[in-house]
């Protein structure tokens, strides 16, 4: 359930951190998209999209699978580039020039990669190379509906038109409303981006990837980094081109990882946002949930929520034995889910109600991080 980025002789000035305003566009759009991924940010979803040009609101809708159920590579176009020191552009212009610099089968297989997923990792066919490729692509966007399947159709047919009709609605979302709210983001991000630089300078990487994200973590040889989120164990291997880091306020609470095969390997991180409260690992949110899944300990959290009970005291109340009861207290302790504390010869427990209270909250953050 986790990404790997194999950073063995990674060189420090091989690590950058840097904003990109194209990648913080591609966030706008996926929170205009799915406004409930991003409750933070319903203010700005509903002002934008009252104002919102109807031609416009239809363009984005077109094709909305390349940020709506997450945003494609293609808003980070600078990874997919043969130099490897290629870094973000400082204005969405100098980004969208990079967009045009990738090849028409990186542009394809980016644009098709939440249709087609033919292997996001690992080197293999392109739906334009590939006849069997393409007709997999067509078939899963027909199942996605009529639209979807006119514009994958028109990608696969004439990919330069494609390429033209998305630069060309990224400047008019510009104009729409971006350039307004990137002018407020970018001292934000820009701050970050110079704090976590003088982490990197003075704590290393270490202690730089601490203040990114707990869900980011180095092994005990630092050559191998793990990002906590669902999926397979999926793996990438931080070469010449290093290592970025692109923080997003708009992101929040999406922690990304862009591990495409010949990409430069990018983690995409919210920045400013409630996940600096430390949410548990994947597995402990599994663990939790597990625990509270069982009816019986349904039944004890029920008594521990309202005040603290002994272990003999719970046996009495639900007519079963102390060993059975020690047993469901002890998973539940072990889920984090329990306080205890001693008065006299007796061990009090307590349902810890905040962290249940948390419980949803971190689990919609553990799907989406």
């Amino acid at each position: 359930m986790s990404v790997h980025i194999d950073i063995a002789g990674l060189r420090p000035e091989r690590v950058a951190v840097v904003p990109s305003p194209l990648a913080e566009l591609g966030m706008a759009l996926h929170a205009l998209s799915e406004p409930a991924h991003h409750p933070g940010l319903q203010g700005w979803v509903t002002g934008v999209s009252a104002r919102l040009d109807p031609h416009l609101a239809d363009r984005m809708c077109e094709a909305d699978f390349l940020w709506r159920s997450t945003f494609s590579d293609l808003f980070m176009p600078w990874a997919g580039l043969p130099d490897a020191g290629t870094l973000p552009g400082g204005t969405l212009a100098e980004e969208l020039d990079q967009l045009d610099k990738l090849s028409d089968e990186q542009f394809v297989d980016a644009a098709l990669e939440f249709t087609c997923a033919v292997g996001y990792g690992t080197c293999g066919p392109t739906p334009l190379s590939d006849p069997g490729v393409r007709r997999r692509a067509l078939e899963l966007a027909a199942a996605r509906g009529p639209q979807q399947l006119r514009f994958t159709e028109r990608l696969l047919t004439d990919p330069p038109a494609i390429r033209a009709w998305l630069r060309q609605f990224l400047r008019d979302c510009d104009e729409a409303f971006f350039a307004e709210a990137w002018g407020r983001l970018r001292h934000q991000l820009a701050a970050d981006t110079r704090h976590k630089t003088d982490l990197l300078r003075h704590k290393g990487l270490p202690g730089m990837l601490a203040a990114v994200s707990r869900a980011i973590t180095l092994d005990a040889t630092g050559t191998r980094l793990t990002v906590d989120k669902l999926g397979g164990d999926d793996a990438t291997t931080a070469g010449d081109g290093g290592l970025l880091l692109v923080p997003t306020s708009l992101g929040w609470p999406h922690l990304m990882v862009l591990h495409r095969y010949g990409w430069r390997p990018v983690l995409h991180y919210p920045v400013g946002s409630p996940e600096l409260a430390a949410p548990p690992s994947l597995d402990q949110l599994a663990l939790r949930m597990t625990a509270l899944s069982h009816p019986v300990r349904m039944r004890i959290c029920r008594f521990l929520a309202r005040s603290a009970y002994t272990t003999g005291e719970l046996a009495q109340v639900l007519g079963m034995t102390a060993p059975e009861i020690s047993r469901h207290l002890a998973l539940l302790k072990k889920a984090g889910l329990l306080t205890t504390r001693r008065r006299g010869r007796y061990v009090l427990h307590q349902l810890d109600v905040t962290v249940v209270a948390r419980l949803g909250s971190e689990f919609l953050e553990g799907i989406l991080r």
